[in-house]
């Protein structure tokens, strides 16, 4: 096969979602850990103090959630795709924008959540 066929297989085309992998996983499990934590924060909280805090929890959780299923969807992406030169520019697109969306996902949970 000529160097440039786009259908050449590339070796090492599986660092990209491993490193991926050990950034996302663990990052991901940590934003929902706090997440998961984060209504102790009010825990002290009456009258409406406590309803603009459910309020903005009940929007900001299944946000968290969302971008957290779809770190997972880059993540089984990047390591799905077949190993050829041709993909090797998506893998690694995806590799990055794995971890990216748990850090965004986590960011959009803190500035939704009206925390006292």
């Amino acid at each position: 096969m000529p160097m440039n066929d786009p259908d050449a297989p590339v070796t090492g085309g599986w660092v990209a979602p491993l490193v991926s992998t050990l950034l996302t996983l663990p990052m991901g499990l940590l934003a929902l850990f706090f997440g998961g934590l984060s209504p102790m924060a009010c825990d002290s909280c009456d009258g409406a103090e406590a309803d603009r805090f459910d309020a903005s929890f009940a929007v900001a959780f299944p946000l968290l959630w969302v971008g957290l299923l779809l770190a997972l969807a880059l993540l089984i992406t990047s390591w799905a795709l077949p190993r050829r030169r041709r993909n090797q520019p998506r893998r690694l697109g995806l590799a990055l924008a794995a971890p990216a969306t748990v850090v965004l996902a986590t960011i959009v949970f803190a500035a939704i959540l009206d925390t006292p």
